[in-house]
């Protein structure tokens, strides 16, 4: 292992003996669908069994959870981690853990768990990324203390929270800031979008995503000697198996949208990621636990970085996120064969692209968030498992995920596959 930091460039670590076992995920419901009345907290423990048992890792076998989730949707998220662990079958003796860096918090997970292993806090982690978008409070701040008569103020804590108060702007503006700045086009714009679609939907048709895929039925949850907890699903659906944000959207449809963000500006609801419901969660641990135990796994975790970025141009931060992470491995954005990048705006993709040179048909090969959606904490580990699935089918030997965040933050994660390359 080797930690470094550089105020002018960010911090990271180096890893030798750290592994993604495997990871599962829930279908991601779009906003107000099938999965909008479940609360974080159970579709993490959902896609945490889940994971566990494609892991082959039996729950009392875990040494620490750590999970993230950026916005508090029910009245019990304070105790999301503790809940999610103690419900997925681990110990009580186990303590869990909740990391945060918006966005970037699914790769936190990751990164924060090779850190704890690393220093011998553990040999098996789990991880968590979770979010229900459509459950997000309206809220009235201050009540406590009373209002003027007839002025009761409230707060949509979903729209509020996609402003970036310091930059003084929506994030999706930040997004036209990089659209001006590299002179991408609407017809670009919607053309990515496009591609996203359609190769998400291709994927689906042959059955990529079945293996990452944990269907949510009604079902209920048991802790020793704990309140039980419970799956409902709504209107008589018995299952949910496939994300529900997916659905055939060509150029002639996506032009006709109306910009959300600027009059004048290029982003739409088709070209930008969708709001959606849902969790994925990864199993990580140390080469020893992965030899004692005869387990297969999806790919080492080599490295892992995160820096600060202008936050009026927030969506460009995976540029110097994947330069750092490059610099720290001594490798070339040519020996990088996959690359899992979250489309947060079609605009910022395109400026990532262009500003790093990467080759679009090793980009998002298999779709990303303007399709599948973007539920904020869960996409990080989405985009691991995801990329390290590919990896394996296409024999590549590194692949790179890496993600932007709101406020001016990137994260990128290095996978290795250490098999058939």
């Amino acid at each position: 292992m080797k930690g470094f930091h550089d105020n002018k460039k960010g911090t990271g670590i180096v890893f030798d003996d750290i592994f993604l076992i495997s990871g599962a995920r829930t279908p991601f419901g779009k906003y107000c669908g099938s999965l909008s009345r479940i609360s974080p907290t159970d579709l993490g423990i959902h896609s945490s069994i889940a994971a566990l048992e494609k892991a082959g890792i039996k729950a009392e076998e875990t040494d620490q959870v750590i999970a993230a989730n950026i916005g508090q949707s029910s009245c019990d998220a304070y105790f999301l981690p503790r809940h999610i662990s103690l419900y997925s079958g681990i110990p009580q003796s186990v303590p869990a853990l909740m990391v945060q860096r918006i966005c970037g918090s699914g790769l936190e997970t990751i990164i924060t768990a090779g850190e704890q292993i690393t220093l011998g806090k553990a040999g098996t982690i789990l991880c968590t990324g979770t979010e229900n978008m459509s459950l997000s409070p309206t809220v009235s701040f201050g009540n406590r203390m009373g209002y003027h008569l007839g002025k009761p103020l409230f707060h949509d804590m979903l729209w509020e929270a996609l402003t970036d108060t310091a930059a003084g702007c929506p994030m999706g503006y930040t997004a036209e800031n990089i659209a001006k700045k590299y002179k991408i086009t609407r017809k670009e714009a919607d053309e990515f979008a496009c591609l996203s679609f359609e190769r998400t939907i291709a994927a689906a048709n042959r059955g990529f995503f079945n293996d990452e895929i944990s269907p949510v039925i009604p079902k209920v949850f048991y802790a020793e000697s704990l309140e039980k907890r419970e799956i409902t699903l709504p209107g008589g659906i018995t299952s949910v198996s496939s994300d529900e944000h997916v659905r055939p959207s060509g150029i002639d449809a996506l032009s006709k949208l109306p910009p959300v963000f600027s009059k004048v500006g290029i982003l739409t609801a088709g070209n930008s990621s969708g709001v959606v419901d849902g969790s994925a969660s990864a199993v990580v641990a140390h080469r020893d636990t992965i030899s004692a135990k005869k387990l297969k796994y999806l790919s080492r975790v080599a490295a892992g970085v995160s820096c600060g970025t202008n936050p009026k141009e927030m969506g460009l931060s995976p540029v110097p996120a994947i330069r750092l992470l490059l610099e720290a491995t001594g490798l070339k954005i040519s020996d990088i064969g996959l690359f899992e990048i979250n489309e947060a705006f079609s605009a910022q993709l395109i400026g990532c692209e262009r500003e790093l040179g990467i080759d679009r048909a090793k980009l998002n090969v298999n779709g990303g968030a303007i399709a599948i959606g973007h539920p904020l904490a869960a996409t990080g580990v989405r985009l691991a498992v995801t990329l390290s699935r590919e990896m394996k089918i296409r024999k590549v030997k590194y692949g790179i995920a890496s993600i932007c965040i709101g406020g001016g933050q990137g994260t990128a994660l290095l996978l290795e596959n250490m098999e058939n390359t």
